[in-house]
């Protein structure tokens, strides 16, 4: 998996006390991956990293809530794109009050969350992302890429834990 890190991400508008400029841990870093199955746990383990390395102050049931999502949307990636999309990006752009992951392949086909059918055993990856998303309090959605392929990204808040 290549990392190519870039610390020049969005910043969103400071609220009230914000320092100036970006906090330490706020940027964009981008992986690039093979769509074959190896590559699920790669990208699970290389935003865990990120977020610990860069010091992003996440509570342990956001990173579980992250890396679910990571590994559902690389997974659709690899079995539903990998034929038209050899080649996968996962991005992760961290700012003051929210991290974003973001998976992108070349194939053009936008999928849309599927609705729970309790007899069938997949299909169901964008519903749990959804789901994840909304209980963290974030959001989810599929854009279409300028080269004609997709990016499925969830943005979740960060809730800085509270000091006693």
């Amino acid at each position: 998996m290549d990392n190519h890190g870039r610390g020049d991400g969005p910043r969103p508008a400071g609220g009230a006390g914000r320092p100036p400029g970006p906090l330490p841990y706020e940027g964009v870093w981008r992986f690039t991956a093979a769509a074959v199955d190896a590559s699920v746990p790669q990208a699970r383990h290389a935003v865990r990293d990120l977020l610990l390395r860069q010091g992003v102050p996440v509570s342990d049931e956001l990173v579980y809530g992250l890396l679910l999502i990571v590994s559902e949307l690389v997974t659709n990636a690899v079995r539903h794109a990998a034929l038209l999309s050899p080649m996968l990006a996962v991005e992760v752009a961290v700012g003051a009050e929210w991290v974003r992951v973001s998976v992108e392949d070349n194939h053009p086909y936008r999928p849309t969350a599927l609705e729970a059918d309790h007899g069938q055993t997949g299909g169901r990856g964008l519903l749990l992302v959804r789901e994840v998303a909304r209980e963290a309090g974030g959001t989810v959605d599929v854009e279409h890429t300028a080269s004609g392929g997709k990016v499925i990204w969830a943005a979740l808040p960060l809730k800085p834990a509270t000091l006693p």
